[in-house]
C-alpha cells in the first residue's frame, strides 16, 4: 500500500502537467494577441486616403506598379499608358457596358453585392475551382487601387473594408469614373482614354456602342482577351455585352431617381409615357455633342454628351441605342 506522501505525488504530478500546460497556452495567447496589436496598428497607419479621392485622380495604382516591378525584373522597359480623364469625356456606351458585364447591380448594393457571391460561389462548386469572384464595381476599384490580384483571405478581408469606405466616402458616380480610369484594359494599358486612343485611335468620348462592349468585354482579363486582337472568346462577350445593352434600352442610373424633372406641357390622356432615361440620355431624335479631348470639342452626332468646362461635367443627354 502506497504511503500518504506517495498519493499526494501521484496527484501533484498530473496538475502540474496541467498547469504547465495551461501555462503555456496562455503564453501563446498573449504572444497572438500583440501579434493582431501591432498588425491592426500597422494597418491603421497605412490606411489610404480613401476620402482624398473624392477630389484628386489617383496618380498610380498598386495594380500600375506592380506591373511596372514586374517589367523591369525582366529587364523591360516599365512604360505605361495611363491619362485620367473626367466622368462626362467617357463615353456612356462605355459606362453602361461595363456595367451591365461587371455589377450590374452597382446602383443597388452598399459596396457587396452578396447574391452575386452566392451565385459565384455555385459556379466555383460546379467547376470545382476559385474562378469567379462575384466582386462589385467597388472592390475590383479598392483591389486596383491598393492591393494585389492575391485571393488570400487577409487580402480579400481588407479589400471588404476599403470597399465599404469608398462607399461612404465617394458618390456612385465617382466610384465607377475611378473605376474606368484605371482598369486595365491591355497590356500596360489603364484606363478608358489610353484603351480608346491605342486601340481605335479616338478619344474615350467617341467609343461607339460596339467598341465599348469590346473594351468591357476584356474586363476579366485583358492580356488574354486583348482588344487589339480579339480572340473567340472575347467576341462572344463583345455579342453579349451588346445584347443585354439593347435589352435594356435606357439604363437607369441612380441620378434619374433622384433629379427634380422639369415641368412639362400637358400631354393628351392617350400620349404614351416616354421611356425612363438616365442622366446622359434624352427621349429619342435627339443629337447632342461630345467633348474632345482638346480644347474643342468637334460635333459628333448620336452617341455623345455635351462638352464639359471643368473636371466634374453636369448632366448631359444623347441618343439611345437602336433598339
Amino acid at each position: 500500500m502506497k504511503s500518504g506522501e506517495a498519493i499526494r505525488a501521484d496527484v501533484m504530478c498530473p496538475l502540474s502537467y496541467i498547469a504547465t500546460i495551461v501555462d503555456v497556452f496562455r503564453k501563446v495567447l498573449i504572444i497572438l494577441l500583440a501579434v493582431g496589436i501591432f498588425f491592426a496598428a500597422f494597418e491603421i497607419a497605412t490606411w489610404p486616403d480613401v476620402a482624398g479621392l473624392a477630389s484628386h485622380p489617383p496618380s498610380t495604382t498598386a495594380f500600375m506598379e506592380r506591373r511596372r516591378a514586374e517589367l523591369r525584373a525582366a529587364g523591360k522597359d516599365d512604360t505605361i499608358s495611363y491619362h485620367f480623364v473626367p466622368y462626362g469625356r467617357i463615353s456612356p456606351y462605355l459606362r453602361r457596358a461595363v456595367l451591365v458585364a461587371e455589377d450590374d447591380t452597382f446602383y443597388e448594393h452598399d459596396a457587396i453585392d452578396v447574391k452575386g457571391i452566392e451565385a459565384a460561389l455555385q459556379r466555383d462548386l460546379k467547376n470545382r475551382k476559385l474562378t469567379h469572384g462575384g466582386s462589385t464595381i467597388t472592390q475590383q476599384l479598392a483591389k486596383n487601387l491598393y492591393l494585389s490580384p492575391s485571393r488570400n483571405p487577409f487580402r480579400k478581408l481588407k479589400e471588404y473594408f476599403l470597399a465599404r469606405s469608398l462607399e461612404r466616402h465617394l458618390t456612385k458616380k465617382r466610384i465607377l469614373e475611378l473605376y474606368l480610369n484605371v482598369a486595365e484594359l491591355g497590356e500596360r494599358v489603364y484606363g478608358a482614354e489610353a484603351a480608346a486612343r491605342l486601340y481605335f485611335h479616338q478619344s474615350a468620348a467617341s467609343l461607339s456602342p460596339s467598341q465599348a462592349a469590346l473594351l468591357a468585354g476584356s474586363l476579366p482579363n485583358p492580356r488574354i482577351m486583348n482588344p487589339a486582337a480579339p480572340n473567340k472568346r472575347l467576341r462572344w462577350r463583345q455579342r453579349m455585352i451588346l445584347s443585354r445593352m439593347r435589352r435594356w434600352g435606357y439604363l437607369l442610373e441612380e441620378e434619374v431617381l433622384t433629379a427634380t424633372k422639369p415641368a412639362e406641357p400637358a400631354a393628351p390622356a392617350a400620349a404614351p409615357t416616354a421611356a425612363a432615361t438616365d442622366t446622359d440620355l434624352a427621349p429619342p431624335q435627339v443629337t447632342d455633342t461630345i467633348p474632345a479631348v482638346g480644347d474643342t470639342a468637334p460635333e459628333i452626332t448620336s452617341t455623345t454628351a455635351a462638352p464639359a468646362t471643368d473636371a466634374t461635367p453636369s448632366p448631359t443627354t444623347e441618343t439611345a441605342p437602336p433598339p
